[in-house]
């Protein structure tokens, strides 16, 4: 059977960690000003009802698309989600293949009070020490590439030191990787192993989790926001909708007037 590009993400993600073990030891990451900070809830953030529910990405390229955008600040960029009401931010930190880096996951958490995403491919507690250590709120979890009791192990480390838990579902089969240290559940309408987007899955699914709960990619318009919200979704995950335009704060504003409109 062929690699998909699941497949190869992680091979090379595992590559990296070993090389990120040998560069910066546990040690040095717990030692980080970041590493003590009081967590801001991503939940909570969700549920209060006073802000558009999206979770506004920074993401400069992507394997299907490749450069998305490569030369929006990311400090500007964040600024202007915020101050248009995103209820959290997430940062793409894989280098090869969506075009972040860890030094963009501090940039935001320098000039943002709400919680912040670390959108990366987690598949060693290592990489959650350096999420912390970095500034992030919250971990994702991709159940695609993880097994139910690897979900388990990685959401419990988090949780150990405070950070939130996405986890990442693509159909009820996964629904198994769901525990108790999960805090968020997402519903990615993209389909990892060919990136294709199909925005009725979420629908499905959305009946079988009872967590605080969101859907991710393929969300393109307010009238999309409106109809997952009445489907149960409490939050939005949304990036190349914002990145692929000139001044995606810019654009984010203008969406969240959007969502007024249609409130």
């Amino acid at each position: 059977m062929a690699a998909t590009i699941l497949d190869t993400i992680i091979e090379a993600k595992r590559e990296e960690v070993q090389q990120q073990k040998m560069a910066v030891p546990l040690s040095r990451l717990q030692q980080s000003a970041h590493f003590h900070r009081p967590v801001i809830s991503l939940q909570a953030s969700l549920l209060n009802g006073t802000n558009t529910g999206i979770i506004a990405e920074y993401k400069r390229k992507s394997p299907s698309k490749g450069i998305i955008n490569g030369q929006a600040d990311v400090r500007e960029v964040v600024q202007q989600y915020q101050q248009g009401g995103a209820a959290a931010i997430s940062v793409l930190t894989d280098e090869h293949f969506f075009g972040g880096t860890l030094t963009h996951l501090v940039q935001a958490r320098e000039v943002l009070t709400l919680p912040l995403l670390r959108k990366e491919f987690v598949i060693d507690e290592y990489q959650i020490y350096e999420a912390k250590a970095y500034g992030a709120d919250v971990i994702l979890l991709i159940a695609a590439c993880l097994s139910p009791a690897q979900v388990q192990d990685l959401a419990g480390c988090a949780r150990s030191m405070g950070l939130e838990v996405l986890l990442e579902l693509h159909g009820s089969d996964e629904l198994t990787h769901v525990c108790e240290d999960v805090t968020v559940v997402g519903v990615n309408n993209r389909n990892l192993k060919d990136f294709k987007v199909d925005l009725a899955h979420s629908m499905v699914l959305a009946k079988q989790i009872t967590k605080t709960k969101i859907a991710e990619s393929g969300i393109d318009s307010p009238q999309t926001v409106q109809q997952l919200r009445e489907a149960g979704f409490q939050g939005f995950l949304m990036g190349e909708r914002f990145m692929r335009e000139l001044d995606p704060g810019a654009a984010f504003i203008q969406f969240g007037e959007g969502l007024k409109q249609k409130a």
